[in-house]
């Protein structure tokens, strides 16, 4: 017991406060927006739920902060079985949400809802660092990459089957990607695997998309499909409104036209950063844009300064996670990206996203606090 009270005073002596007093500045700006967006159905119920997340969130940054890498390292089998099984308990416990994609669990005597693939995405930065750093000295080898790949295969594939929901599932391509690149795979890995996603693209665009799917990506290149914004452009027809709605300084915290009578699709989830354009103006956007922003560059920092390869490629792989989720939700407000459904970190409603987040960001903490393995626990790894 005094030997864990030894270790937590260390986190937080030596942890990265300063990357948790970002998220919880953030966090906090999201709990007054989301206030706002669901200021309409008159309740306090969604501020709630959030703060109680985001103290479940510090708990979990604690706790993740504490995770010796090396160990984990060592047995990131377990960690594969555990993302298998906790997709697999979409078969009898998932449940849709009216979303189109059964990417809930909704378990009994559970009093939460659980997104699996919020909790697979940090356990596949694991994983990928892991091997990455097992093949650091050849990891542009057939070996090393066909290993890798066979793991985002694995997860992406499992993930598609069970629950339908593919803009999860690119979260763990854009961190594999994120990872790959910064981790020193050669560029020619890359162009095979875009030449690759070329030539099947035409197989999966006939057999494995649905209409609806399809007419999410061709709105953004054909004006003629749903000009009228009914069908498939009412969502992005209603998030230009109320983006564009606010000018500069927005039409007032509490007193959007649109949000403020629940006008906005999603507006405290998806459409978040459409109802702060509304509400703050494009000030508020630039606000949340900086304090995001602000988050990813801490934890590309943290991952330089570390000069053991598998502790930047977890740095790296958070952020690459971040950028592709910001990147993906703004744009799906702006009408540039198709709509698929993720949220904006930190900002956006949702509890199982905002715990996720901060105990992936609890592993670049823990990198913080020890930037390299000790004298004892260095050793070279089998292939």
């Amino acid at each position: 017991m005094r030997r864990f009270f030894r270790g937590l005073w260390e986190i937080f002596r030596k942890g990265d406060m300063i990357l948790l007093l970002m998220c919880v500045v953030t966090s906090a700006f999201g709990c007054l927006a989301i206030a706002s967006a669901t200021a309409h159905h008159e309740t306090l119920r969604y501020v709630i739920i959030q703060m109680g997340a985001i103290v479940i969130g510090i708990v979990f940054y604690v706790a993740v902060s504490c995770i010796d890498l090396e160990f984990i390292s060592e047995h990131r089998i377990v960690l594969v079985i555990f993302n298998i099984f906790l997709l697999l308990l979409l078969i009898p416990f998932g449940v849709d949400f009216k979303s189109g994609n059964k990417s809930w669990l909704d378990i009994p005597f559970v009093p939460v809802s659980i997104q699996p693939a919020e909790l697979c995405k940090i356990t596949f930065v694991l994983i990928l660092a892991s091997v990455m750093s097992t093949y650091q000295q050849r990891i542009s080898s057939p070996k090393s990459v066909i290993t890798m790949v066979l793991h985002l295969m694995l997860l992406v594939g499992l993930n598609i089957a069970l629950s339908k929901d593919v803009g999860v599932s690119l979260i763990f391509v854009f961190i594999f990607i994120g990872m790959a690149f910064s981790g020193g795979v050669h560029m020619g890995w890359f162009l095979a695997g875009a030449g690759t996603l070329v030539l099947a693209a035409p197989v999966a665009w006939n057999k494995f998309m649905d209409p609806h799917q399809k007419n999410r990506i061709l709105i953004l290149f054909d004006p003629t499909i749903d000009p009228q914004g009914i069908k498939e452009r009412y969502h992005t027809k209603r998030s230009l409104l109320s983006l564009t709605g606010g000018g500069l300084l927005g039409q007032g915290l509490f007193d959007g036209n649109r949000t403020q009578i629940g006008a906005l699709p999603a507006q405290h989830t998806d459409y978040i950063f459409s109802a702060i354009g509304e509400e703050m103006g494009y000030v508020g956007c630039i606000l949340v844009l900086v304090l995001l922003v602000a988050i990813i560059a801490r934890c590309i920092q943290v991952g330089t300064r570390s000069q053991d390869y598998m502790r930047r490629m977890v740095c790296f792989g958070a952020a690459s996670a971040l950028i592709f989720q910001v990147c993906s939700n703004v744009g799906m407000c702006i009408g540039v990206t198709p709509v698929i459904g993720l949220t904006l970190p930190f900002i956006s409603y949702g509890g199982s996203s905002v715990v996720s987040l901060y105990a992936m960001l609890g592993l670049v903490s823990g990198v913080h606090a020890r930037p390299a393995p000790k004298s004892h626990e260095l050793y070279v790894r089998p292939y």
